[in-house]
C-alpha cells in the first residue's frame, strides 16, 4: 500500500541526497543545525558538547546490528523514557518500524560503496492522519566521544539515535522531548488508537472477573500486533509504598514486550504473565518471577526456551499478572485498526474528520463551549452524527489534539484537557442539537494528546460532541470513528431548516415536534413463539421513519425518538406497529396523535387501534412523549 506522505519543511530526501552526492559533500541540515538551540531552550548543557558523525565514533557504523530489537535502546541524559519505551514497542513489529524507517536498506552504510553515503537520513511520523517525512543529517550530540542521548547496546548501531534526532527536530529541539506520554509517541509511529486504563480507579484487585477480562484484552491487543506500555504514578492517597516497589520506578515508562500464558510444569495449568522492558537498559523487577527467582523452577526448560527466558541484567523482566496489576497504575493500549476489506481479521469502517474549537460572539457560531459543567454553552461545541445500523455494534471513537511540544519555547506547550460525549438522538436527526439527550457513552477529560471511547451501542442514531474542559479554548482536533458497518459519520453544521424558494412555495416549517416512543404493552400473540417481531413506523406529512425490529416479545422497549419539522401542524402524526414476517409484514395496530396532543406530555398511554382482537384480551397500548416548539432551533 502506497503511503501519502507530506514533506516536513519542504525537504525532499532523494533530491537533497542527490545534490550532496553530485557535489561530493556530506549533508548539513539548515533546518536543524548542529547548535545549542537544537538541543536546549531552557536547560544548560551538561558539559562540553561536540556534534559528531557516526563514522567519527566507530569504524563500521550501521543502522542495525544483528537486526532490530527492543534490547537495542538505552535512554541517555534526557528525561524521555516515554519515547524510548515507545521505540522498544516499535522494534517488536517489523511491519511498523519499516514505515517509520523507510527504505532502511538503501539508507544504511554500504562499505562496498562508501561514495554512495551522503550523511543524510529520513524518518516518517504519523501526525493528524498524515505521514510526515522528516529529513536529518547524521551529526549527533556527544560528550567525551559518547552519544549524549539515546543509544544502542552496540557502539556501531545508530538507528535509535537517528530516530530520536528526527523526532526532536519535529518537536523543535531535544529538550522538548523531556517528559511525555508513551502513547503519543506510539501513535506518531503507527497511527494507532490509544486507550488509557487507570488500574487503581477500576480496582481490579477486588474483582477477579474484571482482572480476567483485562488480561484477555491485553493478550488480544498483543496478538493483533498492537502496542502496550505501562507506568506507576502515585497519588497522595495511594496505598502503594514507593519504598516497597521491588525495583520498579515511579513516574517511569515501561514497554510491554510480551503478554503470554505460561504453562507450569507438565500440567495444563497456565500462569498469566507480562514481560516488560526498562528503557534505561537496567533496573528490573526483583519480586516473584524476576531473573534467577525460584519460581522459574515451576516452568520446564522447554517452556522457558519457547517463551525466551534470558537471565541477565538487560532491563527486561517478567512479572506474574497477579503482581503486575497491583503495582502498575497506568496502562496505555494502542490498537492497530484494521480497515482492509481483504483481511481475514475483523475489519473496521473508518471515518476521519478534522474539526476545530473556535470562539465567536454569536452563540450560533461559537464552537468553544467547554464541557457539560457549562450547560449554557456545551451544545455550542462541534457536533458529529453517525448511525449504528446493526442491532448492536462495537464503536470506537478517538479524539486527538495537536502536539504542543514545538511551542514549549514560548511557554505554550501544555495540552488542553479534552474529552468527548456520545448521545443517542432521534432516528432522523439532521440538524444540530439544542437540548440535552441521554448520554450513551463518554470519556474522561485528560490532558493527553488523545482520548478514546470504546463501547457497544444499540441500533440507532448518535451524536458525538468533542470538547475541551474549559470554555473559550481554541484548537484544531482530529476525530476518528470506527464501526463494524459504515456509519455515515459527518458534522452537523446547520441549526434548523434553511429558507429556500421551494420552502416558501410549499410552506416553511412552522413548528418542530419530537415524538418519543417508550414501549408497547400486551401485543397480540402473532408468532408461534408466543411473541411478535415488532417494529414501529412514524408518519408525519411526507416523512416516514422505521425503528429496529424487537424480536419475539409482546412488550417491546422501543426507547426511540424521531423529530419532525412540520409545515401543517393540523395534520396528525401516526405511529404504526408492525410484525415482521418473511413474506409480508402484518400491521398490529396504530395510534393517531392530533394537534391537541402536541403540548409536552410525559409517558402518555395511548391505546392501539387493532383488528381481530378478542374482547376478553387486554388492549394493546403504547407509551409516548410528544414535545412541540414554534422555535425551530429549540430541539
Amino acid at each position: 500500500m502506497v503511503l501519502s506522505v507530506k514533506l516536513y519543511k519542504d525537504q525532499q530526501y532523494s533530491a537533497l541526497k542527490k545534490e550532496c552526492l553530485q557535489h561530493h559533500r556530506l549533508f548539513e541540515d539548515p533546518e536543524f543545525p548542529a547548535t545549542i538551540e537544537s538541543l536546549f531552550y531552557f536547560k544548560s548543557p551538561p558539559g562540553p558538547i561536540e556534534w559528531r558523525r557516526p563514522q567519527e565514533l566507530c569504524k563500521s557504523p550501521q543502522l542495525f546490528v544483528n537486526g532490530i530489537s527492543s534490547h537495542d535502546l538505552h535512554q541517555g541524559k534526557l528525561g524521555n523514557c516515554w519515547f524510548v519505551a515507545a521505540c522498544s514497542c516499535l522494534a517488536l513489529r517489523d511491519g511498523l518500524w519499516q514505515k517509520v524507517i523507510p527504505d532502511w536498506k538503501k539508507q544504511n552504510w554500504d562499505p562496498k560503496k562508501p561514495s554512495s553515503y551522503a550523511g543524510i537520513f529520513h524518518f516518517r511520523f504519523w501526525r493528524f492522519a498524515e505521514w510526515i517525512d522528516v529529513v536529518i543529517d547524521d551529526r549527533l550530540p556527544t560528550m567525551s566521544e559518547k552519544l549524549l542521548f539515546c543509544h544502542s547496546d552496540s557502539e556501531e548501531e545508530f538507528w535509535s539515535a537517528l530516530l530520536e534526532k528526527a523526532y526532536a527536530k519535529l518537536s523543535g529541539c531535544y529538550e522538548a522531548l523531556d517528559g511525555g506520554n508513551t502513547g503519543d509517541a506510539i501513535v506518531d509511529f503507527t497511527g494507532s488508537v490509544p486507550e488509557t486504563i487507570k488500574l487503581q480507579e477500576i480496582n481490579y484487585v477486588k474483582d477477579s472477573i474484571k482482572r480476567l477480562k483485562l488480561f484477555e484484552k491485553l493478550l488480544k491487543v498483543y496478538n493483533r500486533r498492537g502496542l502496550i506500555s505501562c507506568s506507576i504514578h502515585l497519588k497522595p492517597d495511594s496505598t502503594l509504598d514507593p519504598s516497597r516497589l521491588q525495583g520498579l520506578k515511579v513516574d517511569h515508562s515501561y514497554s510491554v514486550t510480551k503478554v503470554q500464558k505460561v504453562r507450569l510444569g507438565d500440567t495444563a495449568e497456565k500462569l498469566f504473565m507480562i514481560q516488560m522492558r526498562n528503557p534505561w537498559g537496567r533496573g528490573e523487577w526483583l519480586g516473584p518471577w524476576s531473573d534467577n527467582s525460584k519460581e522459574w523452577q515451576k516452568v520446564s526448560k522447554k517452556e522457558q526456551k519457547t517463551i525466551g527466558i534470558e537471565v541477565k541484567n538487560d532491563g527486561e523482566f517478567w512479572m506474574a499478572f497477579e503482581d503486575w496489576y497491583k503495582y502498575i497504575t497506568d496502562v496505555i493500549v494502542c490498537r492497530l485498526i484494521n480497515t482492509s476489506y481483504l483481511s481475514i481479521r475483523k475489519t473496521w469502517d473508518e471515518v476521519i474528520l478534522r474539526g476545530a474549537w473556535s470562539k465567536h460572539d454569536d452563540p450560533l457560531l461559537n464552537r468553544a463551549g467547554g464541557c457539560t459543567n457549562f450547560r449554557d454553552t456545551f451544545l455550542q461545541n462541534p457536533q458529529y452524527v453517525f448511525d449504528v445500523t446493526k442491532e448492536e455494534d462495537e464503536v470506537l471513537v478517538s479524539l486527538q489534539q495537536r502536539d504542543k511540544r514545538i511551542h514549549r519555547k514560548e511557554g505554550k506547550g501544555e495540552n488542553l484537557l479534552i474529552g468527548l460525549s456520545i448521545f443517542k438522538v432521534e432516528l432522523n436527526r439532521e440538524y444540530r442539537l439544542h437540548s440535552f439527550f441521554p448520554q450513551a457513552a463518554g470519556s474522561r477529560y485528560i490532558d493527553t494528546r488523545s482520548v478514546a471511547v470504546r463501547t457497544d451501542l444499540k441500533k440507532g442514531r448518535y451524536v458525538i460532541i468533542p470538547t475541551t474542559y474549559n470554555v473559550n479554548m481554541e484548537d484544531v482536533f482530529l476525530l476518528r470513528v470506527y464501526t463494524d458497518m459504515p456509519s455515515g459519520c459527518r458534522e452537523l453544521t446547520i441549526d434548523k431548516p434553511m429558507v429556500t424558494c421551494w420552502n416558501i412555495i410549499f410552506r416553511y416549517p412552522r413548528i418542530v415536534t419530537q415524538v418519543e416512543l417508550h414501549q408497547a404493552t400486551d401485543l397480540p400473540k402473532l408468532n408461534s413463539s408466543e411473541g411478535a417481531d415488532a417494529y414501529a413506523v412514524f408518519k408525519c406529512e411526507y416523512s416516514k421513519i422505521r425503528t429496529a425490529i424487537f424480536k419475539n416479545t409482546r412488550n417491546p422497549q422501543f426507547d426511540t425518538k424521531v423529530i419532525f419539522y412540520r409545515r401543517n401542524p393540523k395534520r396528525p402524526i401516526t405511529i404504526q406497529l408492525w410484525n415482521s414476517n418473511t413474506l409480508c409484514d402484518t400491521l398490529i395496530g396504530e395510534v393517531t396523535i392530533e394537534e391537541s396532543q402536541h403540548n409536552p406530555i410525559r409517558e402518555r398511554l395511548l391505546q392501539l387501534q387493532t383488528k381481530d382482537r378478542q374482547e376478553s384480551e387486554t388492549p394493546s397500548c403504547i407509551t409516548i412523549t410528544v414535545i412541540s416548539s414554534s422555535n425551530l432551533a429549540a430541539l
